[in-house]
C-alpha cells in the first residue's frame, strides 16, 4: 500500500488544514467500528438468545477493552511514535470486524466488542496527538477539532450504516463489517503517512494509570465534570436505544434504530462546529446543561412511549456528548506539554468511558429484574443529577481562572 504523506506542509494554509482533518480519518474509522453493531444487537439478541443483562454486558466490554488499552497507548505513543501505536489499533479492528461477521454466539461477539474497545482504547490518544503534531502548535484548536469531529462523525456513521444493512440488505452483519474492513484498511495508509513523533523525555514505568502533569489537574478534572455524564448519556442511549424502541416505542425497524443513533452523533458533530470559538469552560458547562436535559427528556420518553421525545434525548445527549468532548480535548490540547499530550488524552478517555460503562451495565440487570421503564428512569436520573453537579464545578473553576 502507498502511503498518504502528512507531515506539516509548508505550504498555504489551505493545504496545511486540509493535511490535519486527513490525519484525523483513522479516527472515524475506528470510532465507525464501536458504533456499527449497534442496530445489530436486538438481531443477535433474538438470533442467538440472552437476557438484556447479557446485552449490556456484551456492549459493555467494550468499555473494558479500552480501558485496558488506554494505560498503555497514550504512555507508548508520546515515547516511541504515534505510527506505533495506531497500527496495531487499526489491525485490532480488522480481526474485530471478522468475529462480527461470522458470530454465532456471545463467546464471538465479546471478544469482537472487547477488540473493538483495544483498538478504540489506542486510537484516541494516539490519533489526537497525531492530529495535533499534523497541525503543529500554531493551530492546536483545529486540530481539537478536527479530531473531536473525526470521533463523532465515526459513531454517526457506523450505526447507520448497520442500520441500513440490516433492514435492506441480505446478510447484514457480513455486508456491515465487509464494508467497515474496506473503511479500516484505507485508514492504514493514512497511519503510514503520519510524522512519527517521539518525546524522548518521559519518566516513569510504560505501564500506568494515565495522567496529567501536576499542573493540569485542574484542567482534568473540569473537563471529566462534563465529559464523564456526557460520555454516560450517549453510551446509555446506545445500549438501550434498540430495546426502547423495540419494547416500548413498537417499532423494530433497523433504520430507525441505526437512524437514532445517527441523529444523536451528527448532532455532537455538528454543534461542535457551531460552538469552535467558544471559551472551553463555556463549552463545559453548556455541555452539561445538555446532558441533564437529554436524560430528562428519556425519562419522559419512556414513559410517555413518545418517540419524538426520545429523538429530542438523543440530539441534547449528542449536543452535551460533543460539547464536553472539544471542550474536554480543546483544554488539555491548549494547556499540557506535547510531551505529555497522549497520556493527558488517555486520562480523560478513561474516566469518562469507566463511568460510562458501570452505570448501563447496572441498569441493563435492574431492567431484567424491574423493567426497562423502571431502570432508564433510574439511570436518567441519575446521570442527569451527575451532570447538573458538574455544572456547577466547571462554572466554580472557571470563575476561579
Amino acid at each position: 500500500m502507498t502511503a498518504v504523506q502528512l507531515g506539516a506542509p509548508a505550504g498555504p494554509s489551505a493545504a496545511r488544514r486540509r493535511a490535519v482533518w486527513l490525519a484525523a480519518w483513522p479516527l472515524t474509522a475506528v470510532f465507525m467500528l464501536s458504533n456499527v453493531p449497534t442496530p445489530l444487537f436486538v438481531l443477535w439478541q433474538h438470533r442467538i438468545g440472552f437476557a438484556t443483562g447479557t446485552l449490556t454486558v456484551v456492549f459493555a466490554t467494550y468499555i473494558g477493552g479500552l480501558l485496558l488499552a488506554l494505560p498503555v497507548a497514550g504512555v507508548l505513543s508520546d515515547r516511541y511514535g504515534r505510527r506505533t501505536v495506531l497500527f496495531p489499533a487499526v489491525l485490532a479492528g480488522l480481526v474485530a470486524c471478522l468475529l462480527y461477521a461470522t458470530a454465532g454466539g456471545v463467546a464471538a461477539l465479546l471478544v469482537a466488542r472487547l477488540l473493538t474497545g483495544l483498538a478504540v482504547g489506542a486510537a484516541v490518544p494516539a490519533g489526537m496527538a497525531a492530529v495535533a503534531d499534523v497541525a503543529g502548535p500554531e493551530r492546536r484548536r483545529l486540530a481539537s477539532l478536527a479530531g473531536s469531529v473525526a470521533i463523532g462523525s465515526g459513531l454517526a456513521a457506523g450505526p447507520l450504516l448497520a442500520g441500513c444493512a440490516a433492514q435492506l440488505l441480505p446478510a447484514p452483519t457480513v455486508t456491515a463489517f465487509a464494508v467497515e474492513a474496506a473503511l479500516l484498511l484505507s485508514a492504514l495508509l493514512v497511519v503510514r503517512g503520519l510524522p512519527q513523533v517521539r518525546h524522548e523525555g518521559g519518566a516513569g514505568p510504560w505501564l500506568r494509570l494515565p495522567s496529567v502533569p501536576r499542573p493540569n489537574r485542574r484542567d482534568l478534572l473540569a473537563s471529566l465534570a462534563a465529559y464523564m455524564p456526557g460520555m454516560t448519556g450517549t453510551s446509555f442511549l446506545l445500549a438501550f436505544g434498540p430495546s426502547m424502541l423495540a419494547n416500548l416505542l413498537g417499532t423494530s425497524n433497523r433504520i430507525v434504530a441505526g437512524g437514532s443513533a445517527f441523529v444523536m452523533f451528527g448532532a455532537s458533530t455538528g454543534v461542535q462546529f457551531a460552538v469552535s470559538r467558544w471559551r472551553t469552560h463555556r463549552l463545559l458547562a453548556t455541555a452539561a446543561v445538555a446532558t441533564a436535559a437529554g436524560m430528562v427528556a428519556v425519562v419522559l420518553a419512556v414513559r410517555a412511549g413518545s418517540i419524538a421525545l426520545l429523538l429530542a434525548a438523543a440530539v441534547l445527549a449528542g449536543a452535551g456528548q460533543g460539547m464536553s468532548q472539544l471542550g474536554g480535548f480543546s483544554l488539555l490540547n491548549a494547556r499540557v506539554p506535547t510531551g505529555r499530550l497522549a497520556e493527558s488524552n488517555a486520562a480523560l478517555s478513561a474516566w469518562g468511558y469507566l463511568f460510562a460503562g458501570i452505570l448501563p451495565v447496572a441498569a441493563g440487570y435492574l431492567s431484567d429484574a424491574r423493567g426497562i421503564a423502571f431502570s432508564a428512569t433510574v439511570l436518567g436520573l441519575t446521570v442527569a443529577g451527575t451532570a447538573a453537579i458538574g455544572m456547577l464545578f466547571v462554572l466554580r473553576l472557571g470563575r476561579a481562572e
